[in-house]
């Protein structure tokens, strides 16, 4: 399971706290895509929480993640794909996350075995030492973490696939799992980052190397996100 650390009170900003309780305590888990339905239309749980969101201009990492908790995934990756190289480790793992929801499974794999790699602090700030096997013994040291944190990563997205495809597993227990990632990493961000406003969110910003060569595509669908920059 992923390690929750909860906080130090100042932290947090009461904008923030109270909208992201609402979203904790009113809408479903983010587990499975919000439209299963061909051609789907992505919409928000709560649309009309999407401009409150943005409005708090927080850290785009922690707008992302209150973006997600809302099923209102094309906004999510409007600001993710802004943070999807080093060093912005956390924008990383929240494209993880993204694309876990999204059920693009291979995808969600491979970033979090990227960052697993690259980072393992962050990771293993989420995810501890938790290996599905409980079986640590070939692995020590820093990399033995998250190697553990790793293994549980990619067994809860196998879970995932498992439900949607075969509707194999237990849902409620998944959404409490899917839930407690999410807010381990609200909680590594809101600590790295604060949750008070980030009037030019660009600082946060990182240029991949494909981008730089105009080789990247277009990841947004739907548009391009609420927030302006």
């Amino acid at each position: 399971m992923p390690t929750i650390i909860e906080p130090l009170e100042s932290v947090w900003a009461p904008s923030f706290s109270d909208l992201y309780s609402q979203l904790l305590t009113t809408l479903p888990p983010p587990l499975l895509p919000p439209q299963q339905n061909p051609n789907p239309k992505p919409s928000p749980s709560a649309p009309t929480l999407n401009a409150r969101i943005a409005s708090l201009q927080c850290h785009p990492t922690l707008e992302a993640l209150l973006h997600i908790l809302n099923s209102d995934l094309p906004s999510a990756h409007f600001l993710v794909r802004h943070m999807e190289s080093p060093p912005a480790y956390e924008g990383m793992l929240i494209h993880a996350i993204l694309h876990r929801v999204e059920g693009d499974y291979d995808n969600a794999r491979a970033w979090y075995r990227d960052v697993a790699k690259s980072e393992p602090d962050v990771f293993r700030s989420v995810w501890g030492n938790n290996n599905i096997n409980n079986n640590n013994n070939n692995n020590s040291g820093d990399g033995g973490e998250a190697q553990g944190g790793l293994d549980a990563a990619l067994s809860l997205v196998s879970s995932i696939e498992a439900l949607r495809k075969s509707e194999q597993g237990d849902k409620e227990d998944l959404e409490q799992q899917s839930l407690d990632e999410i807010k381990a990493t609200v909680m590594f961000c809101a600590k790295r980052f604060g949750t008070g406003r980030w009037e030019d969110a660009s600082e946060a910003w990182v240029v991949s190397e494909e981008a730089k060569r105009g080789k990247k595509g277009d990841m947004v669908v739907g548009g391009e996100g609420w927030r302006q920059f």
